[in-house]
């Protein structure tokens, strides 16, 4: 069943934040997930959530999330990330 992982995104330093996105990609890629939303236009339309940035991706399952995440190439894209930007992050099953 796949699972998605969800990233809001509020972006302090784009410059750095932009060394965070290439090796996040790479990483991404390397464990078989795919962007579904990567950024866009946001509309709300109940409630008083507004992210900056909104990102969505997709695995094969949560163990395949955990295992991109837990991973020692995405551990060094989290580095470049220190100070470029502040993260919420979730995983959820899909159906």
């Amino acid at each position: 069943m796949p699972a998605y992982l969800i990233v809001e995104t509020e972006i302090l330093d784009p410059v750095q934040y932009e060394l965070y996105k290439a090796a996040a990609q790479e990483s991404v890629a390397a464990h078989g997930g795919r962007y579904v939303v990567r950024g866009g236009d946001v509309v709300v339309l109940e409630g008083d959530w507004n992210p900056e940035r909104m990102v969505v991706l997709e695995f094969a399952d949560l163990a395949a999330v955990k295992e991109f995440y837990e991973s020692p190439d995405y551990k060094e894209a989290i580095a470049l990330r220190e100070g470029a930007a502040r993260f919420r992050m979730i995983a959820v099953e899909g159906r």
